[in-house]
């Protein structure tokens, strides 16, 4: 197992402006996305008291990035990602303000959250490949790899700090009542607060933004002239024939089913039946984000650390969090979740960073946007229904039985792509005409 020299590439995208502005305004962004992370499952389960109903509002809010992320990935390999990016974060501004009025003026309907759901996720399906594609046009090659785990990691302490002071914060103000069904207006002043700060977040991100000055790489001259659907067709067509892509993508797409409801639809009903409310559930997201925090930072130190291939490491390091997974429903007390949860981050930010890396090193630079926004479509795509499924589903077994499932699937699926699939046998080495290291 070697090392990376990280030491000099981070000194020099210290001294760089433009990635300074960059990584500040996404660190504000960031931390604001927290809070509407918490604030808008508590409202949910406050208003209806119904978890199915706060898997339809998760999947509401998805699919419309689903439908319209490839979409999304050809315009940002078409033009400027700082342009789209910098569109979606004023249409965010006026939906979380908006959100944040009608919960302190008590105006607010569930057919109202249903639609500004859709519309984030609208939004966020074009501002998602753009945020994953504007590093290279804004630091050389040679330091895409520190850049990136300067941003994941910054990504990750948001994670950390945000729910924790999102849940104080909402438990502070108000959290809207008992969660019996009907939402206090009067006592829902911290979430009101929650979504505004939200709303500001993505204002003094643009601004930042608008500080930014980008550069290469450019739109190929052939895709110009081209149907946005062809381009489309063009990165799907270049994703299913590379063998490692194709691979990888169906993988995680299962990965996604088993593991992405749970987390979004039953970590706060666990914080709710352990009887610690907004506060308890920033509490266990918190100790999640610590652990991922944790993990980026050491494959920062350790980038090259393997358990033989590439693939063979994320299938077991896969298997460890169905593991963990199985537990989550047997405990008794806060602390336990957060200790089960900080692993099952530890682990996850290992798997994040490398994937990404692995995903920027081995598309090539034309069809990265497109690769990415394939990357995103898959989670996108298969988490609003695995939110509704959860939802559903809990309303005829306990969370004993979830968790426990849910990372058995997981653990059962890690064995059959290491057996029956070339997972475990997808490498490091970068595609033909990607970047190189």
């Amino acid at each position: 197992m070697t090392t990376s020299p990280a030491a000099p590439a981070r000194g020099m995208l210290s001294r760089d402006r433009n990635f300074r502005w960059l990584i500040a305004g996404s660190l504000i962004s960031m931390m604001g996305d927290q809070f509407s992370l918490i604030a808008l499952p508590w409202l949910v389960l406050q208003m209806t008291g119904d978890t199915l109903v706060l898997g339809t509002v998760l999947a509401l809010m998805s699919v419309p990035r689903a439908l319209f992320i490839l979409l999304g990935g050809a315009l940002v390999d078409r033009h400027s990602p700082k342009r789209v990016l910098m569109l979606t974060k004023h249409a965010n501004t006026l939906l979380l303000a908006l959100l944040a009025a009608l919960v302190f003026s008590g105006q607010l309907s569930l057919w109202m959250v249903y639609a500004l759901a859709l519309a984030i996720g609208l939004a966020s399906a074009f501002s998602i490949p753009a945020a994953t594609s504007i590093m290279p046009h804004v630091v050389a090659r040679e330091l895409l790899p520190a850049a990136n785990g300067v941003s994941m990691g910054l990504r990750q302490l948001s994670m950390f700090a945000g729910p924790l002071l999102a849940g104080l914060l909402i438990a502070l103000f108000g959290d809207g009542g008992d969660g019996g069904g009907t939402l206090n207006a009067s006592d829902a002043h911290g979430i009101a607060i929650a979504f505004a700060l939200d709303a500001c977040s993505f204002a003094l991100s643009a601004w930042t933004l608008s500080q930014v000055r980008t550069g290469m790489p450019q739109p190929r001259p052939d895709g110009l002239g081209q149907s946005v659907w062809v381009s489309v067709n063009e990165g799907l067509r270049y994703c299913w024939n590379d063998a490692s892509l194709r691979t990888c993508f169906a993988y995680w797409a299962a990965v996604a089913l088993f593991i992405s409801g749970p987390v979004q639809v039953a970590v706060p009903v666990l914080a709710g039946e352990l009887g610690q409310g907004a506060a308890g559930f920033g509490a266990l997201a918190g100790a999640h984000g610590f652990g991922t925090l944790i993990g980026v930072i050491v494959t920062g130190m350790r980038p090259r650390m393997r358990i033989g291939s590439f693939g063979k490491t994320i299938l077991l390091l896969d298997g460890a969090i169905g593991l963990l997974f199985i537990p989550l429903g047997l405990i008794g007390a806060a602390w336990q979740g957060m200790l089960l949860l900080f692993a099952i981050g530890l682990l996850g930010g290992f798997v994040q960073v490398t994937v990404y890396t692995w995903l920027q090193r081995h598309v090539v630079p034309a069809m990265l946007g497109r690769a990415m926004a394939m990357f995103m479509f898959i989670f996108m795509g298969i988490a609003p229904m695995s939110s509704a499924l959860t939802g559903w589903v809990l309303r005829s077994v306990t969370l004993v039985q979830l968790f426990a499932c849910s990372g058995a699937a997981l653990v059962v699926i890690v064995l059959i792509a290491l057996g029956a699939s070339r997972m475990g046998r997808v490498t490091d080495a970068p595609a033909a005409g990607s970047l190189s290291s």
